[in-house]
């Protein structure tokens, strides 16, 4: 995973450090946007750092596919229209992507939904609130689990949990403003043991790190795959 020559900003270790609310110091907005679940964005975006959201969950949420396909519809209807989305961290409300750029609604829309999350291009981050680390995680500065960088052809292409971006903006989001609006989630510890990941497992999340992504199988996959499938014609 990665990508070495991406624009991201490599992070320091020490961001997805335990603190208070897991790797981050603040807890999840009790008010994510398309009626995400808070709890659930607990557990992938602050408690985690190995799963994801299963592929496609996006797509099953009625209200945020309702709001890009209109988007993508005003577009289709108006060409010139070049409305984007901002995206924000749901801990601290910071931005954290804003997309589409350099492409058109059907363009982000598709890709997304051929890759299993929502995908963005290194020119639709915010970098100044997002890093990478060197094993491919994205992450926000703050501390919330994205997703990872799964690079194709064009560059990367950061796969990233709709949950964990599913905030509402608040002007700025320090800890000063920190008022309402959260879930005391509680101090959980980062658990990675077996007994922990067999857990996430039970509750359907997917392993990313050991995901291969199945548009862009390696040499070695498809070798044992062939291999495999000779042996027991």
């Amino acid at each position: 995973m990665g990508n070495e020559n991406s624009s991201c900003i490599v992070g320091d270790p020490s961001i997805m450090s335990q603190k208070e609310y897991g790797t981050s110091s603040v807890p999840i907005q009790d008010n994510l946007r398309w009626n995400t679940d808070g709890s659930e964005a607990s557990s992938i975006c602050n408690h985690n750092r190995h799963f994801a959201e299963t592929s496609g969950y996006f797509t099953g949420n009625d209200e945020f596919m309702k709001e890009i396909r209109s988007l993508e519809q005003q577009q289709k209807d108006d060409p010139s229209l070049e409305k984007t989305l901002t995206f924000y961290d749901s801990n601290t409300g910071n931005p954290l992507f804003e997309a589409p750029k350099g492409r058109t609604w059907e363009d982000f829309i598709d890709e997304s939904i051929k890759h299993g999350w929502p995908s963005f291009r290194d020119e639709e981050v915010i970098w100044d609130n997002v890093r990478c680390m060197k094993n491919g995680e994205t992450v926000s500065i703050q501390g919330t689990h994205l997703g990872h960088d799964l690079p194709d052809k064009q560059g990367s292409r950061h796969c990233i949990n709709l949950i964990c971006i599913a905030g509402n903006g608040m002007p700025d989001s320090g800890n000063s403003t920190h008022e309402n609006g959260y879930n005391m989630s509680g101090n959980v510890t980062n658990d990675y043991s077996s007994n922990n990941l067999e857990s996430y497992q039970k509750n359907g999340y997917m392993d990313v790190e050991n995901y291969s992504c199945a548009c862009s199988p390696s040499p070695l996959a498809l070798f044992i795959t062939v291999i495999s499938l000779w042996m027991f014609v």
